[in-house]
């Protein structure tokens, strides 16, 4: 008697929604809290008042990140329910234009009419509107939006990497702050960027230099502006 082994695969999509907001929250979390800590430093601030600044910012950047990706992915999911109703509706209302329309489909794809008959038909009998939402929405329980989960990656790790230059501040000397502040989290900007490429299937190198070429721009362009609001002052 033969037996049947399951083959088990992984994908690297089936973590897409969770990387893409988990990266996100990370490289905004460090890239903002360390330009608020270069640009209050240029503009001779305090040690006491940069590290207010970048708590603020913490906080304030977590909040912001949650509520915006939860806006954000909520409307993706609104979008993706209402329609799913109206295939829902449709398949009750007329079910013989829906399955020429999902054999349609399968015949664009490459299947000879009959055989896109036949898988339709089957598809159909077995999950109607599972068949439609995959094939004719594009919608997966793989890639459907889940708003609360990406607010919560969102927020967790924005706050995780403006830690990272919250706690260089805190530790380093106030002579040379700003040059500890954009070194480590440049440093930390290309680790981000190798991790995510890696964990993306993506090219380590480049996910690592375009994540610090943003970041070194914005933390140049930041403290240009605090050395002239200084100046001003």
């Amino acid at each position: 008697m033969t037996s049947f082994r399951r083959h088990a695969e992984w994908h690297r999509t089936d973590r897409i929604g969770w990387l893409r907001a988990a990266v996100l929250g990370a490289n905004d979390g460090i890239v903002s809290t360390a330009s608020l800590v270069v640009g209050v430093a240029a503009a001779h601030a305090n040690h006491e008042a940069i590290l207010v600044a970048a708590v603020a910012g913490l906080v304030a950047g977590a909040m912001s990140m949650a509520a915006g990706e939860y806006v954000s992915v909520h409307s993706q999911a609104d979008t993706e329910s209402a329609d799913l109703s109206r295939e829902r509706a449709e398949l009750v209302s007329d079910p013989a234009a829906e399955l020429r329309e999902l054999t349609a489909i399968y015949v664009a794809r490459g299947l000879e009419q009959t055989l896109a008959r036949q898988v339709a038909e089957r598809l159909t009998a077995h999950d109607a509107l599972g068949a439609h939402a995959r094939d004719e929405l594009g919608i997966s329980a793989t890639l459907s939006a889940r708003p609360v989960q990406a607010a919560l990656a969102s927020a967790v790790s924005f706050a995780i990497g403006a830690l990272l230059p919250l706690a260089v501040t805190a530790l380093a000397p106030a002579q040379g702050l700003i040059a500890w502040v954009c070194g480590t989290s440049l440093v930390f900007l290309a680790l981000l960027g190798a991790i995510a490429a890696r964990a993306g299937g993506a090219g380590v190198a480049m996910g690592a230099w375009r994540v610090t070429f943003w970041g070194a721009l914005a933390m140049a362009i930041t403290a240009g502006v605090g050395a002239a609001f200084g100046a001003v002052t």
